[in-house]
Order: C-alpha cells, then structure tokens, then sequence
C-alpha cells in the first residue's frame, strides 16, 4: 500500500521528536569528554580515563539490566521513566562538581547506569512500524549530532563564561533540560503503530525469559557474529568519543569549540540519508540484507581512510571524519534498521530492545576492557596511534564476520525458517 499523506506527517513528526529527544538526553551523558583535566591522576590512570572507565561501568550495568527490564517494558507511563533516569543522572553531574577529585569519580556510574538505560525507552515508541528504518536512522545519528553538539556547548561554555571544568557537565545539562521536557511531551504524541504497520513488521510485546533463552539457542550462530561486529563497532566508537579532544590536540591542533560539530555533521547528514532511505525497501529480509551491506561498507572505508592516515596520504580532518563515517556505517544499522527488520524477516516473538541491550551489554564489557589493557599495561602509545592502526585490523575481522552474518541468515531464510 502506498503511503498517504499522514502516513509521511506521522514518520516525519516521530523522526524529528526521536531525534530531539535524544540529541537533549546526551547533554546529560558526554560533555566532559571535552575537558582534559590535565594534571590528575589516580594512581597510574589519568583523572580523565577512570571517569570514562566509571561511566561505562554504569552504562555496562544498565545493559546487563536492561536485557531483562527494557524487553518487557510496558507501553504506559514511559515519559515519567525518562524525566527519573535523567534526573538523576543530572544530580549525579551536580555531586561530581561538589565532591573533590578524585572521589567525585564515583558518581560518574551513577549518571551512566540511568543513562544507560534511555535509548531502549525512547525507541519503544518508534519500532515495529513501516516507518521504523526512517525513525530509528533520525533517533541513531542523534547520537552522531549531539556527540559533536555537546562537546562543541561545553567548550563554548568554557571559553566564554569561563565555566570551570567540573561545572561543565551540570552546567550543559541545565541548559538541555527545558528542550527535553518539551521533547518528551512530543514523543508522548506520536500515534501506536496501526494494523498495517503491525501486519508488515510483526507486533511487539514485552518478551518473557524464557522467550528471549529461545531466541538466543535458536539462532546463536547469527546472533555470535553480529554481537561481535558490535563489539568491536562500540569499542572504537567510544574511543573516538571519549578522547577525540584528545586526539586533535596530539596531532597538533588547538581545540576550537566548533570542530567538534564540523567532522560530526556531514557524517550525521550521510548516514541519516544513506539508512534512512531503506524505510522504501518494504521487504524486510531484502532491507536486512541491505543493513549488512551498509555494516560491511563502513569497516571498508573506516580501515582504508585509517591507512591513508598512517601513510600521510589523508589529513587529520578528514581522517576523523573518513573514520567517523566508518563506524557510525556500521554503529547505526544496530541501532535503527537491522534489528527491527531481522524481527519482522523471521516473525520473532521478540523486540528490538532485547536485541540491543544484549549486544550493547556485550559490547561495554569489551570497552572497558580495552581502556584498562592500555592504561595499566602503560602501553607508550597515544590514543591516535592505538586508533588509527587498531581500525585498519578491525576492517578487516569486522568485514569476515559481517559475511558470517550475511550467509548465515540467507542460508535460514532458503531453509524457511
């Protein structure tokens, strides 16, 4: 059936509200990664790196839970989940300011544990529709946006009010909270998914545990390669967040607040155009399909814009924003088409919130991980260096195990499955 004209206002109006909301939520997450706390240590880890680490130790936690408690999410009184979640992940940015450093730290996991858990709120009120692949690309190159956009507010606030740096977190998050309660007002708007939309991409319902056990035993070779590929996505995409302040400055470039905003933006804009195009692609196994091609494009073109880099043949802007576009390639269909459309080509009883909340809690688990190896091995290698040479080995083992998962479902769909 073609799509009428509310059909286009209803995926236009959700997109845009998904997309706000989120953008607003990561003004409480990510702004003191623009802050280099030079001079701190704690023990032998920078000041800077134990916060990163004590903020995914929170995100890692909210995975793990959200497993269970984002799958069954009920569909009332979601707005009063997230105004709470952010609530307390803002007091825990206003104690971070009070409490001398290093003990201030702690409160790091008490804003990501919170945090961690909002994405699977939000995209509760946009998955399973015909219009998801177009919603969910808007709600997942927010986190593209606002990454730069949050840097970019902190460092203006630093700059010109002179706001000290353990002041910047609470101090951007004050400045996004009214827009997210509008936000959120709006996202309360957005009309259920109408029969058709049910009918073309399989009803959602809140999954039991013996449920989501049967999905696991049921298709785990699929599920190993795609958690994987999220793995390693997740790992140097939080590499390239967490410390691309201090990346710029390694490669001899003073820090303007806008440089943040001008890599992330044109990396937003193609993504957003490039996945969200697949909401024309009605059927789901050929836009699943698709979700791969795009995963396995992004590793390609992260790994050679890295080895250019290294060669000296790619400046550092457009590394970062070659690079960028790599990751979010392959980031972002995890977040937006690949799980919405794997449900609906294999009528799951499931929901996308159990599918990311599994691979995301995987994927923290590697992240920290990897900054604890290289901060307590002192490893004599500077974030640009471990990125760029780590990136051009994940293309290559990203791209074997996004074949993996290409032939595995095409080998489950001849079977009928």
């Amino acid at each position: 059936m073609p799509w009428s004209r509310s059909d286009r206002l209803t995926a236009f109006y959700a997109a845009l509200t998904a997309f706000g909301t989120y953008v607003f939520i990561f003004g409480f997450r990510k702004s003191f990664t623009v802050c280099t706390f030079e001079g701190i240590t704690v023990g032998p880890l920078t000041y800077k790196t134990v916060l990163v680490i004590v903020q995914m130790l929170g995100y890692l936690a909210a995975k793990f839970y959200g497993i269970r408690y984002i799958s069954s999410l009920k569909r009332v009184g979601r707005h009063r989940i997230i105004f709470l979640l952010t609530g307390i992940s803002w007091l825990a940015w206003l104690l971070f300011a009070w409490v001398p450093a290093p003990y201030n730290a702690i409160f790091l996991f008490m804003n990501g544990f919170p945090l961690g858990m909002l994405w699977g709120v939000v995209f509760s009120y946009v998955e399973g529709r015909k219009s998801t692949d177009l919603i969910g690309a808007a709600l997942a190159v927010s986190f593209i946006f606002s990454s730069g956009w949050v840097k970019s507010v902190g460092a203006w606030m630093m700059k010109t009010f002179s706001v000290p740096e353990f002041w910047i977190p609470f101090a951007v998050g004050g400045a996004f909270a009214l827009p997210l309660i509008l936000f959120v007002y709006a996202l309360e708007k957005i009309p259920p998914p109408t029969a058709e939309d049910e009918s073309l991409r399989q009803p959602r319902q809140p999954m039991q545990a013996h449920q989501r056990r049967a999905i696991l035993r049921g298709y785990w070779p699929g599920i190993l390669a795609f958690t994987m590929i999220y793995l390693f996505a997740t790992i140097f995409r939080d590499i390239r967040d967490n410390f691309s302040a201090d990346m710029w400055k390694e490669m001899g470039f003073s820090v303007r607040p806008t440089v943040f905003s001008e890599t992330e933006i044109p990396i937003m804009l193609l993504v957003l155009f490039s996945i969200g195009a697949v909401v024309l692609v009605r059927n789901s196994y050929r836009a699943l399909q698709i979700a791969h091609g795009f995963i396995l494009m992004g590793f390609v073109i992260g790994g050679i814009c890295s080895w250019l880099f290294m060669r000296q043949q790619l400046s550092p802007f457009y590394w970062m924003i070659g690079s960028g576009l790599g990751l979010y390639l392959v980031y972002i269909p995890f977040n937006s088409i690949y799980f919405d459309r794997l449900i609906a080509s294999f009528s799951l009883k499931a929901n996308t919130g159990f599918f990311i909340y599994w691979v995301d809690a995987i994927a923290y688990v590697g992240s920290v991980s990897v900054l604890l190896i290289k901060e307590s091995l002192s490893l004599e290698i500077s974030w640009t260096d471990f990125f760029a040479k780590a990136m051009v080995g994940l293309s290559f083992i990203g791209s074997l195990l996004t074949l993996q998962a290409f032939f595995y479902f095409r080998q489950l769909r001849k079977q009928g499955a």
